[in-house]
């Protein structure tokens, strides 16, 4: 596989992939929409910047996209300028965004019909994973693919999943997301009955993380919600479009998700709460605020 590659897109996530990837020997071109930032990675990683995604994808066999959500990632790849303007052909994209798999199989077509190829590769960690290379990768991919990015991924991640083909990906990705959100909506809850009841919530969360009522988000959010510290590792923006996309792939199924869609609307109270780039354990000042409950 060649170690040239680009990278567009980087923010709180892709700037730390592409730092993972620069380390492990990898020859980067990178591209953001904000073009001091790419200046001020490339001088610490020894990156090549381009000024368009077509720029950034001259000569490579493998382009990136860490983007926000599905348009972002059409214009970056389809658009005037964009990435497939420049690419050789041949050259697969491997997008890392969560754009939901009705939006990558429709941009993977009009890649297919370019004479390219498209991965979706949504990842899970939030920033802390990124930054020390140990994401997982859900991958939508034949088999084939899945060989050829491999090597990449695991430059960024330690755990890889191959989840099928094109589309697989995405919706794993979305399932995690909603699950997790779900997840700390009930820990909020969990802390506001707890705190009514004058319980002392020290106590409650080393019983709740004894056994099964323990969790990933009870591990990361208990803290914040309780301190009310914001600070972002996962916006509540985001969070809410990974759950809106997951609801919108149930609905097109036929299959509900009346838990998710409880926690899209606390989410889209919270953005209305002016929270929109705090991190999504700020989805417990919609819960006080109906609980007439401050922790």
């Amino acid at each position: 596989m060649s170690r040239r590659v680009a990278f567009l897109g980087l923010g709180i996530m892709g700037s730390r992939m592409a730092a993972n990837l620069a380390r492990a020997g990898f020859e980067l071109t990178v591209w953001n929409r904000t073009r001091s930032t790419a200046e001020q990675f490339a001088a610490e990683h020894r990156s090549t910047v381009a000024d368009t995604p077509a720029a950034a994808a001259a000569d490579c066999e493998l382009v990136f996209t860490m983007v926000v959500d599905g348009p972002q990632v059409s214009e970056l790849i389809l658009g005037q300028d964009g990435a497939a303007q420049g690419a050789p052909q041949g050259a697969l994209f491997v997008d890392c965004s969560t754009i939901g798999p009705s939006a990558t199989l429709e941009i993977g077509q009009e890649l297919d019909e370019r004479g390219f190829g498209l991965v979706d590769a949504p990842v899970t960690g939030s920033s802390p994973k990124a930054q020390d290379g140990t994401l997982t990768f859900m991958v939508g991919a034949s088999d084939e693919e899945f060989a050829r990015i491999k090597p990449a991924l695991e430059a960024m991640g330690e755990l890889i999943v191959h989840c099928g083909p094109r589309g697989q990906g995405q919706m794993v990705k979305l399932i995690n997301n909603a699950v997790a959100a779900s997840n700390a909506a009930v820990l909020g809850q969990a802390l506001i009955v707890g705190s009514k009841a004058d319980v002392d919530l020290d106590a409650l969360v080393k019983v709740m993380g004894s056994g099964a009522g323990g969790s990933t988000m009870l591990d990361l959010k208990a803290g914040p919600m309780r301190n009310h510290d914001y600070t972002t590792l996962f916006k509540l923006e985001h969070m809410l479009k990974d759950v809106r996309l997951c609801l919108e792939e149930g609905q097109r199924l036929g299959v509900p998700f009346p838990t998710a869609a409880f926690t899209r609307e606390l989410l889209s109270a919270g953005m209305g709460m002016g929270h929109a780039n705090d991190d999504f354990a700020a989805l417990i000042e919609p819960l006080q605020g109906g609980a007439g409950v401050n922790l």
